[in-house]
């Protein structure tokens, strides 16, 4: 079967600026990749003629189509139109159908034209002109030495319009495309290295048209299966069998598959059984509080929570014990207990949740340095804390904090089930 690859050129100062972060290349990877199209490079490429062109020349020898974002505006820094038309040799010209649409366009919005407005419905000769609904920059359509070429502006949702009524559709009449099949597991509580020695038997077992990705994030770690054929039913059969092999193994890691959240996969845990949750959060600061009721439907498990920043209110509002506090400090196994048995009981939750750490940069100690936390979850019949050694940025030990302490609900949650 045909590999059909493709590049993808992304063209603007801004971009190598950082001044604008490239999500269309991401966007267009991923509906490439669902319809069987291989990516083999991503190209971002300053506001230049001898970059732009070498690109250009760069993408030809090992791209089947080449999609372009950017560089279309209407003023002399954007070269995309004009560098097509000098690296395929042909003229500009005006093309009446997008004059037409660029006058509509302005005329139905009650914007005044300019001349290099008009200008932008002067297209390459050796081009196809694709009308833009959403915008003014007519999209372009190449088929030249042996390839396919698309040019589209770097504006997000005038590229995605074209792409989707355009681009995508057209590529099952060019190429006959494979069949590729993602599934991915999702796991937390585990670091990539441990995981990989856990499954190096099953790894090596797979057969040869279904790969594996280690894809680690903030506190978690994807296990991407890859299939590759012609079936797709037989590839999803095939991968959902692998992972019924290895899930005895790597279960109790695993809270869910493909885009499913940590926070999502929680609230289905806590509706399945029937229980609520409460959150005294110190040193993550309302965090995971946010991850929790950034979910629909959040209301019918969150009871509410607290930030008892100070001291004086971790005893006032929780009842944390002073001479618990004096003894141990904020920062303790001993403290989070307590406050998570407060939380629970002053909202009359099923599981009370609590956090207390040093996220630093500031504020650390020999006994206790910057990026040291305890965390709690405190149920009916079960009181689990965990101790946390992260690193010395702030915003980092609030994100793995949260991750560690909806990871330690979803342990207490499943063993409260047994």
């Amino acid at each position: 079967m045909q590999l059909v690859k493709a590049e993808i050129i992304a063209i603007g100062d801004e971009l190598l600026y950082g001044q604008i972060v490239d999500t269309n290349s991401h966007w267009i990877s991923q509906e490439l990749d669902l319809m069987g199209v291989k990516v083999v490079r991503k190209t971002t490429v300053g506001d230049n003629r001898t970059d732009i062109l070498s690109a250009f020349g760069e993408a030809e020898k090992r791209a089947d189509i080449v999609l372009i974002t950017g560089g279309l505006g209407p003023t002399q820094d954007d070269l995309t139109k004009p560098l097509l038309a000098e690296y395929f040799g042909c003229d500009i010209v005006e093309v009446p159908a997008a004059v037409e649409a660029v006058t509509s366009f302005f005329k139905k919005r009650g914007r005044e034209m300019t001349p290099l407005n008009i200008l932008q419905g002067h297209l390459p000769s050796c081009c196809t002109y694709v009308p833009n609904e959403v915008g003014t920059a007519p999209g372009m359509w190449f088929e030249q030495n042996g390839a396919f070429w698309m040019s589209m502006p770097g504006v997000p949702h005038e590229m995605k319009k074209l792409m989707k009524d355009f681009v995508l559709p057209k590529l099952p009449s060019l190429f006959t495309l494979p069949i590729i099949f993602h599934k991915v597991i999702k796991t937390v509580g585990i670091g990539e290295s441990w995981l990989a020695d856990l499954i190096k038997d099953w790894e090596n077992s797979l057969p040869e048209h279904i790969r594996l990705a280690y894809l680690p994030s903030l506190g978690h770690v994807k296990l991407r299966l890859t299939g590759f054929g012609d079936d797709k039913s037989k590839l999803e059969r095939e991968i959902d069998h692998l992972i019924d092999v290895i899930l005895p193994t790597i279960g109790k890691y695993v809270y869910g598959y493909n885009e499913e959240s940590l926070e999502t996969a929680i609230g289905k845990l806590l509706k399945q059984n029937g229980k609520t949750v409460a959150l005294a959060e110190s040193c993550s600061g309302g965090y995971i509080s946010h991850l929790i009721t950034s979910i629909p439907g959040s209301s019918h498990y969150f009871q509410g929570g607290v930030i008892p920043y100070q001291n004086q209110f971790k005893e006032k509002v929780l009842g944390v014990k002073s001479e618990t506090l004096r003894k141990h400090g904020a920062v303790s196994e001993e403290t989070v207990l307590e406050m998570a048995k407060g939380v629970r009981t002053l909202f009359n939750s099923d599981f009370g949740l609590s956090s207390s750490g040093i996220a630093g940069p500031e504020g650390g100690s020999e006994e206790k340095p910057v990026g040291t936390v305890w965390i709690s979850c405190a149920g009916e019949s079960i009181n689990e804390s965990k101790k946390l050694q992260l690193t010395q940025d702030r915003i980092l030990n609030i994100q793995l904090t949260g991750v560690a302490v909806l990871n330690l609900l979803r342990i207490c949650i499943n063993q409260n089930n047994k």
